[in-house]
């Protein structure tokens, strides 16, 4: 299999599988609660930019990089946090912005040294289904977070 043929490959499986994370996540927004849901899509944000901090710690990389995928786990993961309790907006951009990271540190990048290339770029289409979920499902909606408190 040429590079060509597995990007395409696993393009199309990212796809798949933000679909399929996207279904998951309106279904339990839908049928459980809202925030449900949203806890999906956070806790996925937080594991796709985790996982790069993963490779980083068990590659033979020098420590600038663990520190750098850590200062990166900290962002995602902050967006996910806000959009999971706030706008979901943040959730939808941190969704969105990701695959830059992927891309561009990743794949073109010297993170390409440590990180699966089946991972990096999958990830591009994964990543943008869920943000394109969360745009079109929260757009204008008045999907609050309820205070579970009350």
């Amino acid at each position: 299999m040429t590079e060509a043929d597995l990007i395409r490959t696993v393009l199309i499986e990212g796809a798949i599988g933000g679909a399929v994370l996207s279904l998951i996540a309106f279904l339990l927004s839908k049928f459980v609660k809202d925030i449900v849901g949203r806890t999906a899509l956070a806790t996925g944000l937080f594991a796709a930019a985790g996982a790069y901090f993963g490779f980083a710690i068990v590659g033979p990389v020098p420590r600038i990089w663990v520190l750098i995928e850590l200062l990166q786990v900290i962002a995602f993961s902050a967006m996910g946090l806000v959009g999971w309790r706030g706008s979901a907006k943040w959730l939808a951009l941190g969704w969105a912005l990701h695959p830059i990271w992927d891309f561009v540190l990743h794949y073109l990048g010297p993170g390409r040294a440590f990180a699966p290339l089946a991972y990096s770029i999958s990830c591009i289409t994964f990543d943008w289904v869920v943000a394109a979920y969360i745009f079109i499902y929260y757009r204008g909606a008045s999907h609050r977070v309820q205070n579970p408190a009350r």
